[in-house]
């Protein structure tokens, strides 16, 4: 596949976070672009009005005349997660079509790039938006295909005039073991997708393959801690890692910290954004950005322009009256690392949260573990599992989570029950956690506590 000869691109789940990115990339090179998903979003509503043709009937009848027979000159990409029997997939199957995963797609158009990739069962998405922000903020410039809306750029795809790519390496399907880049970012490896690996094991042995697929002379740093034996490690407070943070201390509301390695130390760094997960975020962020020799100013003031991502740890409201954070947090060691950062922030209110379980498969194989984590809240308010993919499993329920759980302030709520009860309790502190169609809810939420 030659990317260069390419005029026409159809995507079959245009409307992901990683799908979007490229159909934005391919418009943006003035190729002909158009696609099929399920469902309009927001991100479907924004590419529409980017010039971006999308149907959402599972109709093959709905593709263009000219994606009607293969060519040379015409992309077909697809993601894992549209069901095989998706009319419009078969179609492009049946006509004998060559059909490329996302990430096949991703690994070419990185192929001849400086590449930096980011991987993590959590962490991956900030972390990369946060090299990316280091990079242009500094000059020295990328282009990034990430995993979220970045805050600063309010889009999930940036171009740069150089040969430098950011990316967001995803180990679902295993689908990073497309890319071969020059410095990667390993942030976690606990245990998730196991619908896809089994189990841990075959999950490490995936993330220790990507690490093997970087670049003669490249850089590996990952998270102190890990099961690997080569590159630098980081910590957010483990002092015997190559790099690590010290003296994290919230003031007026910020975080600041200190980054120190064996060859520099960078004092006082305020972060744009809350949370000591994202302190750790940071120091990967900036041990990875000094292969590049971005001077340790340049660093500090990127992090303190630095937006986040869109869901994740993302203030919806910050009045006197209320607080309400929004995050994709869907796996128990990221409601953790979420829920501890708002507690740390807001020691004397009351915490409110609604959950949304996200798969029924990781509620099943987490159960304890997100009982455990939920039961750190004053208040929860649980939804019932958003299926995504899935079929439903027999015993597998929100009701499930809460039985396991100790805490006395739970209930199960429908979403408009949930809108209800926080239009009649008014919460000082809330927080909205999931990765389903949870995020729905935010802008009525928004509405409700801001205009009671």
């Amino acid at each position: 596949m030659e990317l260069r000869n390419i005029q026409r691109v159809y995507l079959v789940g245009i409307g992901g976070i990683g799908m979007s990115g490229l159909a934005r990339y391919f418009h943006h090179l003035g190729c002909i672009v158009c696609g099929y998903d399920k469902t309009v979003t927001d991100l479907t509503n924004d590419l529409h009005n980017e010039g971006i043709q999308i149907c959402f009937e599972d109709n093959a009848d709905c593709i263009p005349m000219s994606f009607h027979e293969p060519c040379d000159d015409t992309l077909i990409i697809y993601t894992p997660a549209i069901p095989k029997d998706s009319a419009v997939l078969n179609y492009f199957k049946n006509k004998g079509f060559e059909l490329f995963k996302r990430s096949q797609v991703l690994g070419l158009i990185s192929k001849s790039s400086y590449t930096i990739a980011v991987a993590g069962t959590h962490g991956k998405t900030t972390t990369s938006t946060m090299v990316a922000h280091l990079l242009k903020a500094s000059g020295n410039d990328c282009s990034a295909f990430l995993g979220g809306i970045s805050s600063n750029y309010q889009t999930n795809v940036l171009y740069g005039k150089n040969d430098v790519m950011v990316v967001e390496a995803d180990e679902y399907d295993r689908s990073f073991l497309t890319l071969y880049p020059d410095v990667a970012i390993i942030t976690s490896m606990d245990a998730d997708h196991l619908d896809i690996y089994g189990d841990h094991a075959h999950l490490t042995e995936s993330f220790k393959l990507f690490a093997s697929q970087i670049k003669d002379g490249g850089t590996l740093v990952h998270k102190k801690g890990l099961p690997l034996d080569t590159g630098y490690t980081y910590s957010a407070s483990d002092a015997t890692a190559d790099a690590h943070a010290a003296n994290i201390r919230i003031e007026d509301g910020d975080f600041y910290f200190d980054f120190i390695n064996a060859d520099l130390t960078i004092a006082d760094i305020r972060m744009g954004i809350a949370g000591t997960h994202n302190v750790e975020n940071a120091v990967a962020a900036i041990e990875a950005v000094l292969s590049l020799k971005i001077p340790a100013d340049a660093i500090k003031s990127a992090l303190a322009s630095f937006r986040g991502v869109k869901r994740r740890f993302e203030y919806i409201v910050k009045t006197p009256q209320h607080i309400y954070i929004d995050d994709y947090a869907h796996h128990p060691e990221e409601l953790r690392a979420c829920i501890s950062s708002v507690k740390k922030l807001y020691p004397n209110k009351k915490l409110t949260t609604i959950f949304q379980p996200h798969l029924y498969t990781r509620t099943r194989d987490f159960a304890d573990g997100f009982a455990e984590v939920l039961d750190m809240v004053d208040e929860l308010i649980m939804l019932d599992i958003y299926p995504a993919r899935e079929l439903p499993i027999e015993g597998v329920t929100s009701d499930m989570l809460l039985n396991r759980m100790h805490l006395q302030n739970k209930r199960k709520l429908t979403k408009q029950e949930a809108l209800d009860a926080v239009k009649s309790e008014q919460p000082e502190l809330l927080l909205t956690v999931g990765a389903g169609d949870i995020d729905t809810l935010v802008h009525p939420l928004k509405d409700i506590l801001q205009n009671g």
